[in-house]
C-alpha cells in the first residue's frame, strides 16, 4: 500500500525512487508520443492520402484526446489517486495500440485515427497525474530541472523510436512507392496491404509493454502526494478564491502551453514531410525527426545544468522564445537556398542528411525544450488546492498539437512547405509574452 504525503515532504530514498519509476514514464511518453513523425508519411501512403492537412490528421487524433479527456481525468485522479491513475493510462493506452492490429489489416485510416485518439486519452490521464506529480514532488524553484530530467527521458525515447519503426515500416520506401506506378489496381491493392501490415508486429509489441508496465506500477513503492496540502501562507492566499480561473498565471499559461504545443509538435512531426520537399529522400529524411529530438536533449541538458543555479525560470522561457523566433525566421528565409550535404557514419548503412532550412527546424527543438518545464512552475505557483484541475488545464492545452499542425497542414496545401512555418512566428512572440510579463499577473 503507498504512502500519502504532502508535497515536499516525502524521504530522499522515496524521492529517488519516485522520480526514476516516473521517468521511465516520461520515457514511455516519448516512445509513443513522437512516432507521429513517423506515421504521417507512411499512412500517406499506406492509406492513399490525398492532402497533407488530410495526413496531418494523426496529429489531431492523438492530441485533440487531451481537450476531451483532460477534465475527466482530474476526476478519475481523485478517486485513484496519482499512482493508480497512472497504472489506468497505460491500460488504456495498451488498447490503442492493439486497435492499430485491425486498422493494418484492413487498411482503414479511421481505425487508425481511432487508436491513436484512444492512445491519447491514455496519455491524458497518465500526464494529468505525472506532470504535477513531478512539478510538487521537490521545491518549486527547481521544477524546471526536475522535469527537464523527465523530458531527457521523453525525448531521448524520441530519438530512438522513430528510428526503430522508421527502419522498419519505412524500409525501401522510395523504390516501393516508385513500383505503384506501373501496377493495376488490383496489384497496387495488394502490395500496400503489405506496406500497412508492416505496423502490426511493432504495435503489437508496444501493446504488451504498456501491459507490462501499468502490472508493474500497480507494485511499485512511490508514494501519493496530497495536493490538497497547502501552506499557510498559500491557504492565507487563496482564501477568497473560489475557482481556478481567478489565477491569471494559470489562465495565461494554459493559452502559452497550447501555442508552445502547437510549435514542438510542429518541428518534430512536419520535419520529414519539409525535407522531402527539400529535395531529400523520404529514405533518408525519415532520420529527421530524431534531429529535432536531439537538439530538444541537448535544451533539457542546458536546463539542468542553469536552472536555478545560474537562470531563473522565466528567463530560461524568454530566452527560448526568443531562440524559436529567430530559428523560426531564418528556416523560411534560408528555404531557397538548398545548401545540402549528407553524412555518411560507419554504424549506419543510411547517410544523415544535412540541408541549412531543415537544420533550423531541427533547432527549434533546442528552443522548444525549456518551454514545458518552464511554463507548468510558473502557471501552478502558489494555487493549492487548486492543483489537480489547474492539471487538467494545462493538459487540456495539449490540444495545441492537435490544431496547429492541422492548420500549418493546411498553409502547406495552400502556399508551400516552409512558407507555412510562418505559423510558428506569432506563437513564439506569445510565449516571450508570458516569460517577461504575464506569468507575474495575480
Amino acid at each position: 500500500m503507498s504512502t500519502r504525503a504532502a508535497a515536499n515532504t516525502i524521504d530522499k530514498r522515496n524521492y529517488i525512487i519516485s522520480l526514476t519509476t516516473i521517468g521511465v514514464f516520461f520515457f514511455i511518453f516519448g516512445a509513443v508520443t513522437w512516432l507521429n513523425a513517423v506515421l504521417i508519411p507512411y499512412l500517406k501512403i499506406a492509406c492513399e492520402l490525398t492532402s497533407d492537412l488530410e495526413a496531418y490528421l494523426v496529429t489531431f487524433a492523438f492530441y485533440i484526446a487531451y481537450v476531451v479527456m483532460a477534465i475527466p481525468s482530474s476526476y478519475v485522479l481523485k478517486l485513484t489517486g496519482f499512482k493508480r491513475g497512472m497504472s489506468l493510462g497505460l491500460v488504456v493506452m495498451s488498447l490503442g495500440a492493439l486497435i492499430f492490429i485491425p486498422a493494418a489489416l484492413t487498411r482503414t485510416y479511421g481505425l487508425f485515427l481511432t487508436g491513436l485518439f484512444v492512445m491519447g486519452t491514455g496519455l491524458a490521464l497518465l500526464q494529468t497525474a505525472s506532470n504535477p506529480y513531478v512539478t510538487i514532488l521537490g521545491p518549486i524553484e527547481s521544477a524546471a530541472k526536475r522535469i527537464s530530467i523527465m523530458g531527457i527521458c521523453n525525448k531521448l525515447a524520441g530519438v530512438i523510436a522513430p528510428l526503430i519503426l522508421g527502419a522498419v515500416i519505412l524500409q525501401d520506401i522510395n523504390p516501393f512507392v516508385e513500383s505503384l506506378k506501373p501496377m493495376d489496381a488490383v496489384a497496387r491493392a495488394a502490395a500496400l496491404d503489405t506496406l500497412a501490415h508492416r505496423v502490426i508486429i511493432p504495435y503489437l509489441f508496444i501493446f504488451g509493454t504498456l501491459l507490462l508496465l501499468a502490472l508493474l506500477l500497480r507494485y511499485a513503492s512511490i508514494p501519493e502526494i496530497d495536493t490538497e496540502h497547502e501552506t499557510d501562507e498559500v491557504a492565507a492566499a487563496n482564501a477568497s478564491k473560489t475557482s481556478v480561473f481567478q489565477f491569471p498565471q494559470l489562465s495565461l499559461g494554459v493559452i502559452t502551453l497550447f501555442f508552445y504545443v502547437g510549435v514542438e509538435v510542429i518541428a518534430a512531426d512536419t520535419i520529414i514531410r519539409y525535407g522531402n520537399s527539400q529535395g531529400i529522400p523520404l529514405e533518408s529524411a525519415r532520420l529527421l525527426a530524431s534531429y529535432t529530438l536531439l537538439s530538444m536533449v541537448v535544451g533539457y541538458i542546458l536546463g539542468i545544468i542553469l536552472i536555478p543555479k545560474y537562470i531563473k525560470q522565466a528567463t530560461a522561457l524568454g530566452v527560448s522564445a526568443v531562440l524559436g523566433f529567430i530559428f523560426s525566421l531564418t528556416a523560411i528565409f534560408t528555404s531557397s537556398l538548398h545548401i545540402q550535404t549528407y553524412f555518411h557514419l560507419p554504424f549506419m548503412q543510411t547517410a544523415l542528411p544535412f540541408d541549412l532550412s531543415v537544420a533550423f527546424i531541427a533547432l527549434l527543438g533546442l528552443a522548444n525544450a525549456i518551454m514545458w518545464p518552464a511554463i507548468w512552475p510558473l502557471a501552478i505557483e502558489g494555487l493549492g488546492r487548486f492543483t489537480k484541475i489547474a492539471s487538467s488545464l494545462l493538459i487540456m492545452a495539449i490540444a495545441g498539437g492537435a490544431m496547429l499542425p492541422l492548420l500549418y497542414g493546411k498553409l502547406v496545401d495552400v502556399w508551400s512547405f516552409h512558407q507555412a512555418y510562418w505559423i510558428c512566428v506569432p506563437a513564439y512572440l506569445l510565449i516571450g509574452y508570458y516569460a517577461f510579463y504575464g506569468h507575474k499577473l495575480r
